[in-house]
């Protein structure tokens, strides 16, 4: 076939993202192609102000972070049995894949 597949890799806990894309990699280099990763993209913070109080304290305020961190993964020279090996991989439930051929 010999096709580049790109695989992102997307999580709120850095250390899924980061088996994962081991994961990942020990299976396609098991098949014999070449990975080229995992690259970390920049991380997304999303910062939450919040009133502590309901109705009085305007000053009082807490504020919340929610990150979530991505991996990129480049696979070249595939065959069959690459695919094969990636479509029978199980990942964690917290990690959101997308693939690209």
């Amino acid at each position: 076939m010999s096709q580049r597949i790109r695989i992102k890799l997307k999580s709120y806990d850095h250390n899924l993202v980061d088996k994962s894309a081991e994961k990942i990699v020990k299976t396609v280099k098991l098949t014999g192609a070449v990975v080229n990763g995992p690259i970390p993209l920049p991380t997304n913070k999303r910062i939450f102000t919040v009133n502590r109080a309901t109705f009085v304290n305007k000053k009082a305020r807490e504020q919340f972070e929610l990150s979530s961190y991505k991996r990129l993964l480049d696979i070249y020279s595939t065959s069959a049995k690459t695919i094969d090996a990636l479509m029978k991989l199980e990942l964690p439930s917290g990690v959101e894949v997308e693939i690209k051929v």
